[in-house]
């Protein structure tokens, strides 16, 4: 059976036939999926996003510097709450789909999307993601870091070697974080978003994890969530083509035990382990260039 070819790319009608149309269409009309003209940002809307980036990255550095043992994951909130909105920007969480707070709190086996709550407190041995997305004229941004919470350094702080953290969790947010630096090396101009998946995907499973398949990365810059979906397994050579001008996260979560995850009844946003088993995460916002990846936010 012949694979039905998709037109995403379409000339703009009376400009000239430009290098990257010719490349895109050649790809195109060998039956690669190519990404639509809309998600190649103009090098003013790179830039917008690039504005946004330096503010999100700040908020995640005000965090790395204050989160510790006792503190409250709404304290976390009013942290980011409060520098996102001194630096003219918006947190792009905060009334998001009914979300109420403006960065998401995920510990241990919370996979993602935890919510802030003056009753959750850091103890001794936690790992925690804090996923931070922020909106500053117009243009989002989104990254999340992992941190280990014990009697350590600062400077120990986002991975750390004297903590009570035991050496399982430590170990998975070590690998966690090499599964995204492997995707990022694969994640290549006129690559595939398979050759992603796949890479993150074998180095998870070579060390004993597994990578949740019911959330993935996103394309982002002018919405929060925009095509295309990056997943993070799948097969080499598959996928949307990767094409300078896109820009996108790549965020794995990978878990300790299996990859079967479900959404808290309660408040229809937490996302949990199935097996009660810890989760890491750590997520960059990039732009592909015609050299490779370039970060916009971490």
């Amino acid at each position: 059976m012949s694979r039905r070819k998709i037109n995403n790319w379409h000339l703009i009608k009376g400009q000239p036939l430009t290098e990257l149309d010719k490349q895109v269409l050649y790809y195109q009309n060998k039956g690669h999926l190519v990404p639509k003209r809309s998600l190649i940002k103009t090098p003013e809307q790179i830039e917008g996003i690039r504005r946004s980036g330096v503010v999100n990255t700040g908020v995640l550095d005000l965090v790395e510097s204050e989160i510790k043992e006792g503190m409250s994951t709404e304290q976390i909130d009013k942290l980011v709450y409060e520098y996102t909105m001194d630096h003219g920007a918006i947190p792009a969480p905060l009334h998001y789909e009914g979300f109420p707070k403006s960065v998401c709190t995920s510990i241990n086996e919370v996979v993602c999307h935890g919510i802030p709550s003056e009753k959750e407190i850091l103890r001794d041995g936690d790992i925690i993601n804090v996923d931070v997305s922020t909106i500053l004229d117009g243009y989002y941004s989104d990254a999340s870091r992992m941190f280990m919470i014990g009697n350590v350094s600062p400077a120990k702080r986002r991975l750390v070697e004297v903590t009570k953290v035991s050496p399982e969790k430590q170990r998975l947010v070590q690998v966690t974080k090499e599964c995204m630096e492997i995707g990022i090396a694969a994640a290549q101009p006129w690559a595939r978003l398979g050759d992603v998946g796949a890479a993150i995907q074998e180095h998870a499973e070579k060390n004993g994890y597994s990578v949740v398949r019911d959330l993935c990365g996103h394309g982002v810059g002018l919405e929060f969530h925009e095509e295309p979906e990056v997943t993070h397994f799948g097969k080499k050579g598959t996928g949307m083509l990767l094409v300078p001008g896109m820009v996108f996260t790549i965020e794995p979560m990978i878990n300790m035990g299996r990859y079967d995850v479900y959404i808290d009844a309660d408040d229809n946003w937490t996302v949990l382990t199935d097996d009660g088993l810890p989760s890491a995460q750590w997520e960059h916002t990039f732009v592909m260039t015609d050299h490779g990846l370039e970060i916009l936010t971490y």
